[in-house]
């Protein structure tokens, strides 16, 4: 029997899948109470990042799984969402395929992409069979994904063309440009990991103030996408607002710039990136955009997704003036065009909820063609084959431990460098001033 008022819970594991799954809800079942669980991890989004999605859950909590299996709220929903790794995705659908097995009802899950998919497509499109319906984010995406199901055996039709929900806002307008205090802005969108290395970023940071120099009349913008303690999918081993802190002397029309990345595009007038999901919401607006081949044109980076684009810039194409707009023909075919793109989904929802019972949801991983790939995710999960939480107090994941233990250190080199370091230094230059002290 479901709860007199309907509901959607969203299962999510960080900021921007969070972000992903609740508006993707939102879009499904606008008119259902929200239930947001977080699951306990080294990325577990902060209250801010909750908040900054514009999604206000009617509950939220943070859960284990042990907690989430026996979640009666899960089972008497009429949907839940994935917003997870694939790896989780496996691990819930095995694990609460197993719990819901037998009972009169469950809900319709879903699972999907927060933004492009570049690398490790086939697996994280098997981790995610089982679900009733897999997003996928374009035209394009749609026929790449039908295509590998039916090469495996898994059911084509589970994948069902959508958008990024989270595509929308103000069209650009470039005769904004010089009304009242509104210069032209570059804004500079972060990853975590893309470039990786602390070379790469400080080179990234000494490009962004050559363009702020080469071009005084313009607002160059560094937008971050976490404050301090705040964590996002990816590890970011060395923060751009760590580097921006320690530049000598910044120019003074280069700023960072906070907050959620539609208020920013708001005054963009030309948006940079290697390969963030920004550049979809720019893109989507009409804001002319650039993807930077600086590092190459990669699989790794993730922006060979833009190959034909139209974006592809360096940053001395930048400095000479180029303001580069991607097509419209390859925007619409990676569902970056108009209308409204959930329309097929929400039938699909309709339709699979109008069933008076749903099959049981079965990964496509099992103990007979991958014995030993499904034991390791599940277990790295803190959950055995049974689909129950093993008997263990030990952390489950490896993974995560090590994200915990780099946190940690990132932790101490930023307490060292800010706090530490300023002493010895006091103390050096005392002791240069008295010689006396020397001795």
């Amino acid at each position: 029997m479901g709860s007199a008022v309907p509901r959607a819970v969203v299962l999510a594991d960080s900021d921007s899948r969070w972000k992903w799954a609740a508006l993707v809800a939102r879009q499904l079942a606008p008119k259902h109470a929200l239930d947001a669980r977080f699951l306990q991890t080294s990325t577990t989004p902060t209250e801010r990042q909750i908040a900054e999605a514009g999604v206000v859950p009617d509950t939220s909590k943070v859960v284990g799984y042990g907690e989430l299996l026996d979640d009666p709220a899960l089972a008497e929903a009429d949907l839940v969402v994935l917003g997870t790794i694939g790896g989780t995705a496996l691990a819930l659908i095995h694990s609460l395929g197993m719990a819901w097995d037998g009972g009169s009802r469950r809900p319709v899950v879903v699972s999907g992409y927060v933004g492009v998919v570049y690398e490790n497509l086939v697996d994280g499109l098997l981790l995610r069979v089982g679900s009733d319906m897999v997003l996928a984010n374009s035209p394009h995406d749609a026929t790449l994904f039908r295509e590998i199901y039916r090469g495996v055996g898994a059911d084509p039709y589970t994948v069902v063309e959508a958008g990024l929900p989270f595509l929308g806002g103000q069209r650009y307008d470039p005769s904004a440009v010089g009304r009242g205090d509104r210069r032209f802005t570059v804004c500079f969108a972060v990853q975590p990991t893309v470039p990786a290395g602390r070379a790469a970023r400080a080179g990234m940071l000494d490009k962004l103030q050559r363009h702020a120099r080469r071009h005084p009349d313009r607002d160059v913008l560094l937008k971050l996408r976490t404050r301090d303690g705040e964590t996002t999918s990816r590890l970011e081993r060395y923060p751009y607002r760590t580097l921006f802190e320690e530049l000598p002397d910044p120019p003074p029309n280069l700023t960072v710039a906070h907050g959620a990345m539609g208020d920013v595009l708001d005054r963009t007038d030309l948006l940079v990136t290697v390969s963030s999901t920004a550049a979809m919401e720019s893109i989507h607006r009409g804001i002319p955009t650039a993807i930077l081949t600086d590092y190459g044109i990669r699989e790794a980076h993730g922006n060979h997704f833009f190959a034909a684009s139209g974006a592809l810039a360096s940053w001395v194409q930048l400095d000479e003036g180029l303001v580069p707009r991607a097509s419209a023909s390859w925007a619409t075919a990676h569902g970056l065009g108009g209308g409204d793109a959930f329309t097929a989904a929400r039938a699909q929802f309709a339709q699979l909820r109008s069933r008076v019972t749903l099959p049981r949801m079965r990964p496509f991983y099992t103990q007979q063609n991958a014995s030993e790939y499904l034991e390791s995710l599940l277990s790295r999960h803190g959950l055995g084959l049974s689909g129950r939480p093993l008997p263990s107090a030990l952390p489950a994941s490896p993974t995560a431990v090590r994200k915990l233990i780099q946190r940690g250190a990132g932790g101490l080199y930023r307490v060292g460098r800010r706090r530490v370091a300023p002493v010895i230094r006091r103390l050096a230059q005392a002791d240069t001033a008295d010689p006396a002290r020397l001795r």
